[in-house]
């Protein structure tokens, strides 16, 4: 079972996230992982620390949020041996979907998952690259709800806990691998 607390990581994966100032919008400290993901053994070395918390939890599903959440929840549902689901931006999957929206630290947009795509009472745990306000992370547990499967837990390559986003997520067990603390470190 996971533990409820970010935990800081190694500075080498500290270091391979760069901020680039004021994207998308002014006042915004983007948190880049593109380095990260560049350098494999820094790669293996993340998606190992986000898998390990959840190892023996009988994980079937790993949500992966659009987009970053895509390329680091796929390679975690491979390392749980578990199947991977897509939550994208509205009108981009085929068919019938559920729909969630939520406030941005920046603006608003929505997630939708295919109807189908969870069995009803699979064990689900969502995967984001960073919990900010907590607003997608809990619109994708809306999601999981309605689909009728279990929530897991919450699983993060980044914490901004400046922002308190762990707050709208419940008891659910979170965590993150990288936590960025005072707002001087991010925003």
């Amino acid at each position: 079972m996971a533990g409820d607390h970010a935990h800081r990581a190694e500075p080498r994966l500290e270091e391979l996230v760069r901020d680039v100032p004021d994207f998308p919008t002014p006042g915004i400290v983007f948190k880049d992982i593109t380095p990260l993901l560049a350098d494999p053994r820094a790669m293996v070395e993340a998606v190992r620390a986000m898998a390990d918390p959840w190892r023996g939890s009988n994980v079937d599903f790993v949500l992966g949020i659009e987009a970053r959440g895509f390329i680091l929840g796929a390679m975690v549902a491979v390392e749980l041996g578990a199947g991977f689901v897509p939550a994208r931006k509205p009108d981009k999957l085929p068919r019938e979907t559920f729909s969630e929206s939520y406030g941005l630290e920046y603006g608003h947009d929505a997630i939708e998952v295919h109807t189908d795509s969870m069995p009803a009472g699979s064990r689900t745990l969502i995967v984001d690259d960073v919990l900010a306000t907590g607003g997608t992370a809990a619109a994708a547990a809306r999601l999981v709800g309605a689909c009728g499967a279990e929530l897991v837990g919450f699983e993060f390559l980044m914490e901004l806990t400046f922002l308190e986003g762990r707050s709208r997520l419940g008891r659910t067990p979170t965590h993150a691998v990288i936590a960025y603390g005072p707002a001087k470190d991010a925003a």
